[in-house]
């Protein structure tokens, strides 16, 4: 098969007009490709983002044609593909992530605390590091083949594809966080933020792609354990970033490598999520 795309998680093969992803088990942290897998992982996310395709497709096209692996060519019909692979639409990907953020962590919180502003953006005086609020706000960045991805602002988008396009998009990234954050809160979980990717089809259709509110791309908190004013317990990759953290890794090459308790975490955290999520046995 012709692969056209390596990305940090997921391969890319082109079949024509139709590509096949296949989520691998690769994980990152800080834009670093982490030497160790994480058994199921791309298993989960496939399974996950699949999920998220077939709840949204109502309110946004998307690009998922079938994560059966009896659709997908005979060379992704053996066992170490199974459970990993999307045949999906291809399309014409805008050179943005969109990124929407419904509470006040992360990074958003390290700027907020020095001029109350996440991405140029003011908020309200006296917010508290996790706090929900008021209004999702839409940060996008560009997306960045190597290094690190730069947060721009609306109007920067507006440049980039046009005052249409970029409304649309901001637009439709806010009600799908929107939406699914109430699906998800529902079942015991507050999406914190997330990123989006999408593309347009032959006729200029805006379409979501790539992966959807997976723990790769999301941050999930289980609400239960949910407290204002200080940092989460999470469902998502944010325990490996913590024990990076408090290791003292530079963000320097090569990374750590990771322990095994710590995989198997990490593991069982993106399980959960989907088990919870999804109400499925995984």
């Amino acid at each position: 098969m012709k692969q056209i795309g390596k990305g940090k998680v997921r391969d890319i093969y082109d079949l024509g007009d139709q590509l096949v992803l296949v989520t691998s088990d690769r994980i990152s942290a800080f834009d670093t490709i982490m030497p160790s897998m994480v058994p199921h992982k791309g298993a989960v996310l496939n399974k996950m983002s699949a999920f998220w395709f077939d709840l949204t497709k109502q309110f946004v096209p998307n690009h998922m044609i079938s994560v059966d692996n009896a659709d997908m060519p005979e060379e992704f019909q053996t066992p170490e593909f199974a459970g990993r692979c999307m045949l999906v639409k291809k399309l014409k990907m805008l050179p943005l992530e969109c990124i929407v953020r419904g509470y006040i962590t992360g990074s958003g919180w390290e700027s907020y605390k020095k001029d109350g502003s996440v991405c140029g953006i003011q908020l309200p005086d006296g917010l508290r590091e996790s706090e929900h609020l008021l209004n999702p706000i839409y940060t996008p960045t560009t997306k960045a083949t190597e290094g690190h991805d730069e947060h721009i602002s609306f109007e920067q988008t507006v440049e980039l594809i046009g005052e249409d396009l970029a409304t649309q998009l901001k637009e439709t990234s806010i009600l799908v966080y929107t939406m699914c954050a109430y699906y998800a809160r529902t079942k015991g979980i507050i999406i914190a933020d997330t990123k989006f990717e999408f593309g347009t089809d032959e006729n200029g259709t805006l379409v979501l792609a790539d992966e959807v509110l997976t723990p790769d791309s999301s941050r999930f908190w289980p609400a239960d354990d949910y407290v204002v004013g200080q940092s989460q317990k999470s469902y998502d990759k944010q325990y490996l970033r913590d024990w990076l953290k408090n290791r003292g890794w530079g963000k320097f090459l090569p990374p750590p490598e990771i322990p095994a308790d710590v995989i198997s975490v990490t593991s069982r955290k993106y399980i959960e999520a989907y088990e919870c999520l999804t109400g499925t046995k995984f």
